[in-house]
């Protein structure tokens, strides 16, 4: 929801919106309790996905690599994408199979724990919920690889355009 103003009025927030889904918030409002308001992520463009695809299949096409393999060492690299979790030692191959079903970028490293039983997981996110920061660095290192190998990759300015241009469907 875009909120337009914040006032305090009267030892109240007051919030103001012309958005018609607040009416349905104010409609499913549970009630008084603690809540958290953050301000929302841009959601990164299809173009810039497609862009992504596309630079990932000409690298394969260059590497011998396939597209799979470039595209999961691309996520891997570019950091601010994963959250590290401790898991029992058991559990930690189904938690692994159950994260890694959501998608190609969707991957996992286990490593070992200090607390006896337990490993640490990292969990790194596929770039289907990537803000516009992290699909900007998986981007950039795409470029970076394409280039190092001779392939042609758009100009600065093409580039920047593209990741401004958000079409909201992330």
């Amino acid at each position: 929801m875009k909120i337009t103003a914040a006032e305090w009025k009267a030892g109240k927030l007051v919030l103001t919106t012309n958005d018609p889904e607040a009416v349905r918030f104010g409609l499913r409002f549970p009630g008084e309790g603690e809540y958290s308001l953050s301000r929302a992520k841009k959601k990164r463009s299809l173009d810039a996905n497609a862009y992504a695809w596309v630079l990932t299949d000409k690298i394969a096409a260059a590497t011998g690599i396939t597209k799979t393999e470039v595209y999961r060492a691309a996520i891997r690299e570019i950091g601010g994408n994963a959250d590290v979790v401790r898991a029992k030692t058991e559990a930690a191959d189904a938690l692994c199979a159950g994260w890694e079903g959501r998608g190609l970028g969707w991957q996992t490293d286990i490593l070992p724990s200090t607390v006896p039983g337990y490993v640490n997981i990292i969990l790194y996110y596929g770039s289907s919920t990537y803000d516009t920061g992290q699909m900007s660095r998986l981007i950039d290192n795409l470029v970076q690889d394409a280039q190092s190998l001779g392939i042609e990759t758009l100009s600065p300015e093409k580039l920047a355009a593209m990741m401004e241009a958000w079409d909201g469907r992330g």
